[in-house]
C-alpha cells in the first residue's frame, strides 16, 4: 500500500493538506461540498493539479456555498468553463451544480449533508459507493472512497506511525468509533 504520509510531508501543497485536513473529521456543509467537488475534479487527474487550482476553484464556485451553486444557470456554467484557473470539464461542472441541488433536497429528510452521511455510517466502501451513486452525480468508487477517507469515515488515511494519525485519533473520527471489521470488504 502506498501511503500519502510517505510523500506529502514537506511538499508545499501536499504537506499542508496532509497535515491539517486529510482524514480529519469534517461536518461543515460548505467544507463537505468543497471536498466532494474537489474529489470529482480529481477524477482522471492528479491530486496535485487539484491542490494547485483549489483556491481559484473555491472563488469560482462561491466558496462552495451550496445554495449559491445550486442556483447557477447556463451563464454560470459558461463562466466556469471559460475560467482557465479551474479544471474545465463540462460533465464535472454540471455534476457539481446538480450535487448542490441534491444536497439542498437532503435538508428536507436529514437537515444536512453531514447528517445524511452520518445516518449511513458505518458501511464498507462497496456499500458507501452504492449509497452515493444513488444520491449524487459523478460519484464512482475512487471518488467516494477518497471523499470518505478525507472526512474521517473510512480508515487507512494515515499510517499509525504518522504524527497526524495521533492528532486525528484524539478527534475520534467516525471510522474509529466502530469495530474495524465493518470496513472489511466481503470477498468470494
Amino acid at each position: 500500500m502506498t501511503w500519502y504520509c510517505d510523500a506529502a510531508p514537506g511538499h508545499p501543497l501536499h504537506g499542508p493538506y496532509h497535515d491539517t485536513e486529510y482524514g480529519f473529521p469534517l461536518t461543515d456543509e460548505a467544507g463537505l461540498f468543497e471536498r466532494q467537488s474537489l474529489e470529482i475534479f480529481q477524477a482522471g487527474l492528479s491530486w496535485l493539479l487539484v491542490l494547485k487550482k483549489r483556491s481559484t476553484m473555491i472563488e469560482a464556485f462561491d466558496h462552495f456555498q451550496v445554495d449559491r451553486v445550486a442556483a447557477y444557470k447556463t451563464k454560470d456554467v459558461k463562466r466556469l468553463l471559460n475560467d482557465a484557473g479551474i479544471i474545465r470539464n463540462r460533465l464535472k461542472v454540471n455534476s457539481i451544480i446538480e450535487n448542490a441541488r441534491r444536497i439542498q433536497a437532503l435538508r428536507d429528510s436529514h437537515q444536512s449533508l453531514s447528517a445524511w452521511i452520518a445516518s449511513h455510517h458505518p458501511l464498507p466502501k462497496s456499500e458507501w459507493v452504492k449509497v452515493f451513486k444513488k444520491e449524487f452525480k459523478f460519484m464512482g468508487g475512487e471518488i467516494v472512497g477518497e471523499f470518505l477517507m478525507s472526512i474521517g469515515y473510512l480508515p487507512n488515511v494515515h499510517k499509525e506511525s504518522c504524527p497526524v494519525f495521533k492528532k486525528i485519533k484524539k478527534l475520534n473520527p467516525p471510522w474509529m468509533q466502530v469495530d474495524f471489521k465493518v470496513y472489511k470488504e466481503k470477498t468470494k
